[in-house]
């Protein structure tokens, strides 16, 4: 038996009965939980609340959905204005998602929630579309096979379960370490690939503080169980990071281990991170100050940020560090005159050179501007 059949078996089984011993305590906002029918929020398995993380008007992706609850409650939360897709690819747990989707969404006064069966590892290939080709064209010969796999090549093409650049966040709960791991790469590739510009993955899910041997990730009950197949926790934060995702910060972090098993503790985290990093740098003559309390601070790209100084960025970082996560800690120091995109000239921002005030001000003529009397009286600028 493999460990992707050993999930699909527990999940299956977990979503007839309860099993209480797949997630961990998790303290949902409870006004949101008033629409959501009691069979799903007992048979819901997680370790985090992502959906905390969402905001009105979104369209958000919940990778490995099951029976629905974060999707319901993040229907909520983006209102009736955004859009919330859930995929997974266990048919109870579908089931028990979609047959109470009329009933929450009369209640709701709207329907913005939709599930697809799918793979989170493999979010081009729509399941149902190719079970419903194999209906038609069983496989019985290897070039049964071969039309199949050139249907689903096609099928990922011309109609992906999810389309590229459509998604303004990405959440997960409790999902990811289920993934086999030579499917890893492909599945935080995947999270890129449907991420707007701009937009965010949000995960709650396992990590380790040490490696996990492979005897105890060959065991499929720990495996299914959420254990074996968890994250190294550093190396958690590196695969978001060589996906190309920036502003990767810890949102959530359990102080207890939710599991230890000889001697390896395992608690839950949720990650947030960013897309939108991409295409060429420009030198606008913008600059940033790093306001602290570190003295200094390397960000995902090498740029190295010093306290108190005017570092000097491309026009791509510098808006990037105008936005979250950044901007809390970041004085942007535009120039008088912007220099207009088409007339920018190419950057490398990688040296780490502080912009001199002239800069920024140059090609502008300056009066000289002294306030009249005391700068303290009056309206206080004190």
């Amino acid at each position: 038996m493999s460990s992707d059949h050993a999930v699909r078996e527990r999940y299956s089984a977990a979503a007839v009965a309860k099993q209480p011993e797949l997630c961990c305590p998790v303290d949902y906002d409870k006004r949101y939980l008033d629409v959501i029918p009691q069979e799903i929020i007992e048979r819901d398995y997680g370790c985090g609340d992502p959906s905390r993380h969402v905001q009105s008007g979104e369209t958000v992706l919940d990778l490995g959905s099951g029976g629905g609850k974060i999707c319901y409650i993040a229907a909520q939360v983006v209102g009736s204005t955004g859009r919330v897709i859930g995929v997974d690819c266990n048919d109870d747990m579908l089931q028990l998602a979609r047959e109470h989707q009329p009933a929450i969404a009369k209640s709701l006064g709207y329907d913005n929630v939709e599930f697809r069966k799918g793979r989170i590892q493999d979010l081009q290939l729509n399941l149902e579309r190719l079970e419903e080709y194999l209906r038609v064209e069983p496989i019985r010969t290897s070039n049964d096979w071969l039309r199949a796999e050139d249907y689903s090549h096609n099928l990922r093409e011309t109609e992906p379960l999810v389309a590229s650049n459509s998604v303004d966040v990405v959440v997960s709960n409790c999902v990811l370490n289920l993934v086999r791991m030579e499917d890893r790469l492909q599945l935080f590739r995947e999270m890129y690939r449907v991420l707007n510009r701009g937009g965010r993955a949000v995960i709650s899910d396992i990590v380790s503080d040490e490696d996990v041997p492979l005897r105890l990730q060959n065991d499929h009950s720990l495996w299914s169980g959420c254990i074996s197949g968890a994250f190294r926790e550093d190396k958690f934060l590196a695969a978001f990071e060589n996906a190309g995702f920036y502003g990767i910060e810890v949102v959530q972090r359990q102080d207890e281990p939710w599991a230890i098993v000889e001697g390896i503790e395992f608690r839950s985290v949720t990650i947030r991170a960013y897309k939108g990093k991409e295409g060429p740098c420009l030198d606008r003559r913008q600059a940033v100050i790093y306001n602290g309390p570190w003295k200094a601070v390397v960000d995902d790209d090498g740029h190295t940020l010093y306290r108190g100084q005017r570092m000097a960025v491309c026009d791509k970082t510098y808006t990037i560090y105008t936005r979250s996560p950044y901007a809390e800690s970041i004085t942007p120091v535009p120039p008088r005159e912007l220099i207009p995109v088409e007339q920018a000239s190419k950057m490398t921002c990688l040296n780490d050179a502080v912009r001199s005030p002239q800069e920024t001000k140059a090609g502008s003529s300056l009066p000289t501007v002294i306030p009249d009397g005391d700068c303290c009286s009056g309206d206080s600028c004190c």
